[in-house]
């Protein structure tokens, strides 16, 4: 089998070849073979048994680089895409993204993910294929009529399958998009000018960044206060952020001023995600409950690992500060929520479709290979939604059971 990789640079940890990574040992005596190492050589794809391992998040640029050609999807030979993916650094997340994305352009692909036994099994002897939608169908409902959102710089490159119809959102959901230049965040931010602050915990130590100096923790201030003025002038009801851009320009992330808007009913998402914004929103229309848009980094039969660096903060029972995970800079939040039921939401960039089920949210976990707030739920069937037909990456987790409220908000 050829094992052909997608690493993002941001990603340091994975400076190693695949062959040395304790993962790919593992599976590898699982599968009693090795692979034929083809790291990111793509040229000779399609001849031969071709495996994918998506080793990081923000590799679906990267993908959609090697595989489109003047715009249009080329996969040589047309052969199903196998996406291999670990349990750690937004691997399953980015391989959520452009299985979304094969499946809006009909084209076969699959992810494998599981147990190293699991996957030996799915790579030697192919997956099962029966597998029986859980996507709904999306009714033009008017849910967020009124309602303003902004898009601030354009979504990041990886949301290769999240991209939004402007006039469609307005038919369909009734809510309006205005692009704001990410241009015109910065001056805001230039300014200096600190908007007034709610009541936050003091800094702590991080359990796995690098420590927090007091102007790292003004610069997130200062990024929540660019927000708020953008969101006044612009009279805004929520807004997407696309964040990664602050990490070259002012050395800061959007994790702290997203964890303070939402908390104040302001709708917040990262790295220009349209859908999920439309998604929080309409939680907050139905359910009148902030939400916390999350990647899913494991699933393991009926438990499933969300995690992401920024949380609204009033609806976690505690939170720390620790640094962004993929950077190790800024400011992010580790939030703690209270187990119980909660209900998973998410609307596809098609706007045709959404997905909706509650769960039961089991504990909290803090490890040191993943986004800073991390929870994981029990959901039957849900894994198999997720490794699927996933409505792109991120999906929202709204605590209480709110899924019949949103059937009949959304569904036909």
């Amino acid at each position: 089998m050829n094992l052909y990789t997608l690493t993002s640079d941001l990603h340091g940890e994975f400076t190693m070849p695949a062959k040395d990574e304790k993962f790919i040992q593992e599976l590898e005596a699982a599968m009693g073979m090795t692979f034929n190492y083809k790291e990111n050589d793509f040229s000779d794809y399609g001849s031969g048994d071709d495996i994918i391992y998506v080793r990081t998040g923000g590799t679906e640029g990267i993908f959609k680089s090697v595989f489109c050609k003047d715009g249009n999807l080329d996969i040589p030979g047309g052969k199903k895409i196998k996406l291999l993916t670990s349990g750690k650094s937004n691997s399953l997340a980015a391989s959520m993204e452009i299985l979304s994305y094969l499946c809006q352009h009909n084209c076969p692909g699959e992810i494998i993910h599981g147990t190293a036994e699991q996957m030996a099994s799915a790579l030697k002897c192919g997956s099962e294929s029966a597998f029986k939608s859980q996507r709904l169908p999306l009714k033009a409902c008017g849910v967020l009529a009124g309602k303003r959102y902004g898009v601030v710089g354009k979504p990041s490159d990886w949301l290769i399958s999240s991209d939004v119809d402007y006039k469609k959102a307005k038919d369909v959901l009734g809510v309006e998009l205005i692009d704001i230049p990410m241009t015109e965040l910065l001056e805001e931010y230039s300014t200096g000018k600190m908007e007034a602050i709610p009541e936050l915990n003091q800094l702590n130590a991080p359990r796995y960044g690098k420590s927090i100096t007091d102007e790292d923790f003004k610069k997130s201030l200062l990024v929540y206060s660019s927000l708020k003025r953008l969101v006044r002038k612009y009279n805004l009801d929520g807004l997407t952020l696309r964040c990664f851009d602050l990490l070259t320009s002012i050395g800061s992330t959007g994790c702290m001023g997203l964890a303070i808007l939402n908390s104040e009913g302001i709708i917040g998402t990262c790295e220009g995600d349209i859908p999920t914004m439309l998604s929080m929103g309409v939680a907050k229309a139905v359910a009148s409950m902030e939400s916390f848009q999350v990647n899913l980094s494991r699933a393991t039969s009926d438990e499933l690992l969300f995690a992401h660096c920024t949380v609204p903060l009033n609806i976690v029972k505690s939170y720390v500060y620790d640094t962004h995970f993929e950077s190790g800079i800024g400011v992010a939040v580790h939030g703690e929520f209270e187990p119980g039921k909660a209900t998973i939401i998410k609307i596809g960039s098609d706007l045709e479709h959404f997905i909706t089920r509650d769960i039961t949210l089991e504990e909290n976990q803090y490890g040191d290979n993943l986004c800073r707030t991390q929870v994981i739920i029990k959901a039957e069937g849900l894994k198999d939604y997720m490794l699927n037909e996933p409505l792109g990456n991120h999906h929202v987790l709204v605590p209480g059971s709110h899924s019949d409220a949103f059937i009949n908000a959304l569904g036909e």
